[in-house]
C-alpha cells in the first residue's frame, strides 16, 4: 500500500484505521492484536484514538495491546487528539462538557496519552474541535514544548475551516500537517465550505472521519440516503464490483485532495473491502453520480 507524505518526516498509511468504536468491538486483548496485526499486514499502518474516545479508555486498551508485542510501536503510527473535556463520571468535578486549549491542559493530555500508549511520543497529535474560546498563544507554547521534548512528532487539528486553520497556523513554527474532518459521499460540507479548496491550495492531505456516515449510505432510511445507495449500486454494477461500501471508499480515493479514508470497522472483512478500493478505477462521470445523488440537484 502506497504511503501518503504529510511532512518531511511523516508518512501515513493511505488508509488509516480509526478506534472511536474500539469498545464497541468487544475483543479481548489479544484478540485486537491479531486483528492489529492482520492490519498491519493489509499496508493500514496508521491508527487513530482521541484522549475521550471510550469514556478516556480507548488508548489504554490499544497500550495494553502494543505492550503485547514489543517492536510493534515502530511499526505503526498513532495519531491522537486532545482539547474536549467531557462531562463524565470520570471527572465528576466537571459541570459541563466543554474544550480547553490552554497550555497545561494540551500538555497534560499528551502526558496522559503516552502514558496509556505505553510510548515514549505520539506522531501526529490534532486538536479535536474548533472552539469559541481559544488563546493560540497557548497552543503554540504547548506545541512548541512537545515538540523539544519530543514527546509529539508533528500537529493538526480537526473540524477546523480554512480561517480556523490559517489563524492557528500563523502562530506556530511547526506548520499544522492535516485537518480530520468529516467526508462521505452523504456529508459534503467540506466541498462547500471552501476547505477543499484550501486543501489542494495549500497541498494538505485531510483525513476523512466516518467516511460512510455511519452507514447511513449502506442502510438507507431517508430520501438522501436512498438516493446515494441507489448511485453507489448502479456504479458497482457498472465496475463489477461486488460491495457498494468499496465504491464509497472509492469516491473519497478518487479526489485529487488527497483524502485518507479513516476506517472504523473491527471486522477484517470491512477493512480488506477499503483496502479493495485502493484498486477500483472509478471515472470521473461515475464520481459525478454519487455527488449529485448526494445533492439531489443536477449541475448548473
Amino acid at each position: 500500500m502506497n504511503k501518503i507524505k504529510l511532512a518531511n518526516k511523516l508518512d501515513v498509511s493511505r488508509l488509516v484505521h480509526g478506534h472511536w468504536r474500539l469498545l464497541y468491538w468487544k475483543l479481548s486483548n489479544q484478540e485486537l492484536l491479531k486483528l492489529t496485526e492482520e492490519i498491519i499486514e493489509l499496508g493500514i499502518t496508521s491508527f487513530d484514538h482521541a484522549d475521550i474516545y471510550g469514556n478516556y479508555s480507548c488508548e489504554k486498551v490499544f497500550g495494553d495491546v502494543l505492550a503485547l508485542k514489543k517492536g510493534l510501536r515502530s511499526d505503526i503510527q498513532i495519531i491522537s487528539k486532545c482539547g474536549i473535556k467531557l462531562n463524565t463520571d470520570k471527572f465528576p468535578e466537571r459541570k459541563i462538557k466543554y474544550y480547553d486549549y490552554s497550555s497545561e491542559y494540551i500538555i497534560s493530555s499528551v502526558n496522559n496519552s503516552l502514558s496509556n500508549f505505553r510510548t515514549d511520543y505520539i506522531d501526529l497529535l490534532l486538536l479535536h474541535r474548533p472552539a469559541p474560546f481559544f488563546n493560540p498563544e497557548e497552543v503554540a507554547k504547548a506545541f512548541s514544548y512537545l515538540k523539544q521534548s519530543g514527546k509529539v512528532l508533528h500537529f493538526g487539528v480537526s473540524n477546523f475551516n480554512p480561517q480556523q486553520f490559517e489563524m492557528l497556523d500563523s502562530y506556530l513554527d511547526e506548520k499544522l500537517v492535516t485537518n480530520q474532518v468529516e467526508i462521505s459521499p452523504f456529508c459534503l460540507e467540506h466541498f462547500e465550505n471552501g476547505n477543499i479548496e484550501f486543501f489542494l491550495k495549500n497541498r494538505i492531505k485531510p483525513m476523512a472521519w466516518s467516511p460512510l456516515a455511519g452507514g447511513r449510505i449502506l442502510n438507507p432510511k431517508g430520501q438522501k440516503e436512498q438516493r446515494i445507495f441507489d448511485s453507489l449500486n448502479l456504479v458497482a454494477k457498472e465496475l463489477e464490483v461486488d460491495s457498494i461500501d468499496k465504491i464509497a471508499y472509492s469516491w473519497l480515493l478518487k479526489h485529487p485532495s488527497g483524502i485518507i479514508p479513516i476506517i472504523g470497522s473491527g471486522k477484517i472483512s470491512r477493512i480488506k473491502n477499503a483496502v479493495d478500493a485502493l484498486n477500483i478505477d472509478m471515472s470521473i462521470e461515475q464520481w459525478y453520480k454519487i455527488y449529485i445523488a448526494s445533492t439531489g440537484e443536477d449541475l448548473p
